[in-house]
């Protein structure tokens, strides 16, 4: 995924330009960057950050960002911000985005006789084709219709220009931009939490499909919103900030409300709950109180050097780190029957190491809760498990095995009244090696949100979407 930040002020604004893009860390690994403008010149740095967190390379950046405003990245993707010269101006963007038509839009940018220049990774650079789109309007707000048009997948981006920075959200919501203010200061990010230490109180919630010109002047619409929305349901389960406000809905408030509800219906006997950090705390501390059992640390995230961001990108060096950063209390766990709270299971081969680690220290009974339904489709919006196709995660193979190699009767492993489904869970349980193993299901998740389902993008769930 990616974080984006700006800020616009009445003094210089690398200082918060840097915390604020800071605090979007645990949603990129790859690369981030910042650009300010001064005067019409835009300032840029761009670092590689696969090994090392963004404070380490960026801290010595900060005296070269000039000017009263600027924007901010930290992605999974390519390198951006991206800067152009055009007939709209000087201006730099910044993107969370999931193209899925990348070749067709690179056809149609090459037929307006346009170029591509950032082939860094060997191919096109989605926040470069995002701006070749914009300056095929005639003004921005024409150049952002022409995105929202012809991407599909998903895009939320920032402008930086002379004027302000313009924020325009994904055509359905599906990520998130929210602006805060200080007096005749703004922050627009796509966490909430990322201004707060500095200074800004949260004004207005962007829109989906909705684009606004940020200044000195205040907020102006530019583009109205779209009557819809499919913002991801995830964000709330795993993405965010515990402290993160979405449609002005707390992240740990939705995750304690989603173990709530699973310790209402639970009736195994366990001496006490754990969370497995950090993004099933919040479901465990709520699971404590929805069964009435103790909340206890069972097992701890060495945070030190072990942010949640500080992943590398090569599958066999993220599972080591998985390992590493997660440390068993022996004498928490020896003789123990413990319920273990986690958002989700993806491709099921951490927790299974998990899981041999707190048998082998000596707990006696796991109980797996996890916060969501079974996922049982790949993300084409959030670049969330990218490197996955459907059949790396634990559940299509799953149903692979159990269908004889072929997906029939998918629908059925949704529903969890269904035989298919409890043969799935127990599969799942038997693969990861618990003494049992529970999912929350989609109406629960829509209720812990509090938003309606037509409004949540659901697709990793239950394979439905808007606009495809």
């Amino acid at each position: 995924m990616s974080g984006i930040f700006g800020v616009v002020k009445s003094t210089p604004c690398a200082s918060d330009l840097f915390y604020g893009t800071d605090y979007h860390s645990h949603l990129g690994t790859r690369r981030a960057g910042l650009s300010t403008i001064d005067n019409g010149v835009i300032h840029l740095n761009i670092h590689n950050i696969e090994n090392t967190q963004f404070k380490t390379k960026f801290d010595s950046d900060i005296h070269e960002m000039l000017g009263n405003q600027g924007i901010g990245v930290i992605s999974d993707t390519d390198p951006q911000p991206i800067v152009c010269n055009s007939h709209l101006g000087r201006f730099a963007v910044c993107t969370v985005s999931r193209i899925n038509n990348i070749p067709e839009l690179e056809q149609i940018c090459l037929s307006k006789n346009q170029q591509f220049t950032e082939l860094s990774m060997g191919k096109t650079n989605p926040t470069e084709l995002v701006a070749l789109l914009i300056t095929q309007g005639n003004t921005f707000a024409d150049g952002i219709r022409n995105v929202f048009e012809h991407v599909r997948g998903s895009v939320s981006f920032l402008i930086l220009t002379d004027n302000g920075i313009i924020a325009a959200r994904d055509f359905l919501g599906r990520t998130p931009l929210v602006v805060g203010r200080q007096g005749n200061d703004y922050a627009v990010a796509s966490e909430s939490n990322s201004y707060v230490n500095l200074g800004f109180q949260t004004e207005y919630f962007v829109k989906p499909g909705e684009a606004v010109m940020i200044s000195s002047d205040g907020i102006k619409q530019l583009i109205e919103p779209n009557n819809k929305m499919q913002i991801c349901s995830f964000l709330w389960i795993y993405y965010g900030f515990p402290a993160v406000e979405y449609e002005d809905i707390n992240a740990e408030e939705v995750r304690y409300r989603l173990g709530e509800a699973m310790g209402r219906i639970d009736d195994v006997e366990a001496d006490y709950v754990s969370g497995i950090p950090d993004s099933g705390v919040g479901m465990a501390l709520g699971y404590a109180s929805g069964r009435g059992i103790p909340y206890k640390r069972g097992i701890l995230k060495y945070t030190p050097t072990w942010s949640r961001s500080f992943m590398p990108v090569n599958q066999a060096s993220r599972s080591l780190v998985a390992k590493m950063k997660l440390i068993p209390s022996r004498k928490m766990l020896e003789g123990k029957s413990v319920v273990f709270c986690d958002d989700s299971i993806v491709r099921g081969t951490q927790l299974r190491d998990q899981t041999k680690m707190l048998y082998a220290n000596g707990v006696k009974r796991i109980h797996i809760r996890i916060s969501c339904p079974p996922l049982l489709f790949g993300c084409n919006y959030l670049n969330f498990s990218t490197s996955k196709n459907d059949l790396e995660l634990i559940t299509r193979r799953v149903i692979t095995q159990l269908e004889g190699g072929e997906f029939r009767n998918l629908e059925a492993y949704m529903d969890e009244s269904s035989k298919e489904y409890a043969t799935l869970v127990e599969t799942i349980r038997k693969t990861i090696g618990v003494d049992t193993l529970k999912f929350n299901s989609l109406d629960t998740v829509c209720k812990a949100i509090g938003l309606p389902k037509c409004q949540l993008c659901t697709h990793c769930f239950d394979g439905s979407s808007y606009g495809e």
